[in-house]
C-alpha cells in the first residue's frame, strides 16, 4: 500500500483516465466535506452566541416586515 504523496502519484497515474477522474471527485468531495464540518460548526458556536444573547435579553430585534422593506429601498424592487 502506498504511504507517500510519491507513490500515490505514481499508482494514479496508473488507473485509467475514468478511474482517475472518479479518483478525483473523491478527492475533491473529501475536501467539501471538511469544510462543510467547518462551517457547520461556526454556525453552532454562532446560533449558541445568538440564544444566549436573547435569553439575556442582550438580542436587539428588527421585524422582518422592516428588513424586508429596507431590502427592497436598497435594491430598488
Amino acid at each position: 500500500m502506498a504511504h507517500t504523496y510519491t507513490d500515490l502519484e505514481r499508482e494514479a497515474r496508473l488507473l485509467s483516465a475514468d478511474e482517475r477522474a472518479q479518483l478525483v471527485e473523491a478527492l475533491l468531495d473529501s475536501l467539501h466535506e471538511s469544510k462543510l464540518g467547518e462551517v457547520e460548526a461556526a454556525w453552532a458556536v454562532e446560533i449558541e452566541s445568538r440564544v444566549a444573547a436573547y435569553e439575556r435579553g442582550d438580542a436587539q430585534f428588527v421585524p422582518a416586515e422592516e428588513v424586508f422593506a429596507k431590502a427592497r429601498l436598497i435594491t430598488g424592487s
